[in-house]
């Protein structure tokens, strides 16, 4: 989410990627920084060492996501 803030007070077109454990949390730092709005995209948890075949799957299920969100974000 951080990140994903930084990007975007610069006017860069952001989306945070954030795994569903976390989700609550990245509403918390987002309001928390008044930014309640970034865009942002939910990942299932964990994503790290879960393999390529699994982070293949992955992406190709969120890129689709993530294209809309920058398209409003811009």
């Amino acid at each position: 989410m951080r990140d994903g803030i930084s990007v975007a007070n610069l006017g860069i077109p952001a989306v945070s990627l954030v795994t569903e454990k976390f989700w609550p949390q990245g509403d918390f730092v987002a309001n928390s920084i008044g930014m309640p709005g970034l865009p942002r995209v939910q990942l299932p948890h964990p994503t790290g060492g879960t393999g390529r075949d699994n982070m293949r799957h992955i992406a190709e299920r969120v890129v689709p996501e993530i294209v809309a969100a920058l398209r409003k974000a811009s």
